[in-house]
């Protein structure tokens, strides 16, 4: 319970719908860059339907914001979602922790706050209603497992630190991402009395999922099934508003990891710059705010939602969702065309 009563602290601070919105944006969004978004997908989902109930603030908002906070926030970070973590495996990109925001964070902060004015635009009642948010303290159920928990994500941004600190000074030795995430579970699977419980608790068959959808998609890429697809158009595909269209696009129809096991390849085949492997970071992930099916992490949404009696519809997602997507695709468009690479 240590993440939702830390969530319930940071939210509470909003005395008004717009800032609680504001804050959802902000909080969520930046706790996606570190704790990967379907992380937050799980623990958020409850918490906006307790605000929304509490308050009586729809929950179609809250749900919405949450969605496009998570979605957009991991735009900017290596570990944010799992097509940005195979970037930055896979991709060649150099000191992933700074490349990610140094490329990706001004263009994420601007869209965040376009998520903010189209939301307003889409739900002016919600905003313009009277009265102060009154919260209350959440309490942690399990104080000693929030405890390790508190030292595992302190690790974390430790073991993050320390691996730009050695790229910078000492660009021999390599500290692989695996290793920061083994370490930062050190203290809950030594410590915890219900580390059997939590590993039985982990998504295995979302696990199982992925690692054959990477048997998968590398099995078409030796096929040499892809290739002509992309080689025989006139489009570049090296160019940042070709990346950026095709991630959006496509990953409508096979979703964003997929897209980016299959598309890396491309890329690299054709000697493309970290310019090119930002574009691809930002095009497959912010597809997931344009559509349901777009990421993950809306499924995760819904069905936590569903789970409590409340839905979000296709159509009312894809009509905050379309239109905001073509303007955060325009933003980092624009900003990495003129990024040099």
């Amino acid at each position: 319970g240590y993440l939702y009563h830390l969530s319930v602290r940071l939210f509470c601070r909003a005395e008004s719908v717009g800032s609680l919105v504001f804050l959802i944006l902000i909080g969520a969004g930046g706790l996606s860059a570190l704790l990967m978004n379907d992380t937050l997908a799980v623990v958020g989902t409850p918490l906006m339907l307790y605000f929304a109930r509490r308050h009586g603030i729809s929950a179609e908002l809250l749900l919405l914001t949450l969605a496009f906070a998570i979605t957009t926030g991991s735009v900017a970070s290596p570990i944010g979602n799992p097509q940005n973590l195979l970037i930055a495996l896979s991709g060649g990109v150099t000191n992933p922790f700074i490349t990610f925001p140094l490329y990706l964070g001004i263009p994420t902060v601007i869209s965040l706050l376009l998520t903010y004015w189209f939301l307003r635009q889409v739900f002016p009642d919600e905003f313009k209603s009277a009265g102060q948010l009154a919260h209350c303290e959440e309490e942690i159920h399990d104080p000693v497992l929030a405890a390790l928990t508190r030292l595992s994500l302190v690790l974390l941004v430790i073991m993050i630190v320390v691996r730009v600190a050695v790229v910078m000074l000492v660009p021999d030795v390599e500290i692989p991402l695996t290793w920061i995430a083994a370490v930062a579970a050190i203290p809950i699977l030594i410590g915890s009395r219900r580390r059997f419980e939590i590993l039985r608790r982990i998504d295995w068959p979302t696990l199982v999922f992925f690692a054959a959808l990477f048997v998968l998609t590398a099995s078409v890429w030796e096929s040499g099934v892809f290739q002509p697809l992309v080689e025989g158009r006139s489009l570049d595909p090296g160019a940042v508003s070709v990346i950026i269209a095709l991630g959006v696009i496509v990953s409508q129809f096979i979703s964003n990891v997929p897209f980016v096991a299959l598309f890396l390849p491309v890329l690299s085949h054709a000697g493309a710059s970290t310019v090119g492997m930002m574009a691809l970071a930002a095009g497959s992930t912010i597809a997931g705010n344009m559509l349901i099916l777009g990421a993950a992490s809306n499924v995760i949404i819904i069905q936590g939602a569903e789970r409590e009696g409340e839905t979000l519809t296709f159509a009312r997602f894809a009509r905050v969702g379309v239109p905001l997507t073509i303007a955060q695709a325009v933003v980092y468009a624009v900003w990495l065309s003129f990024v040099p690479a």
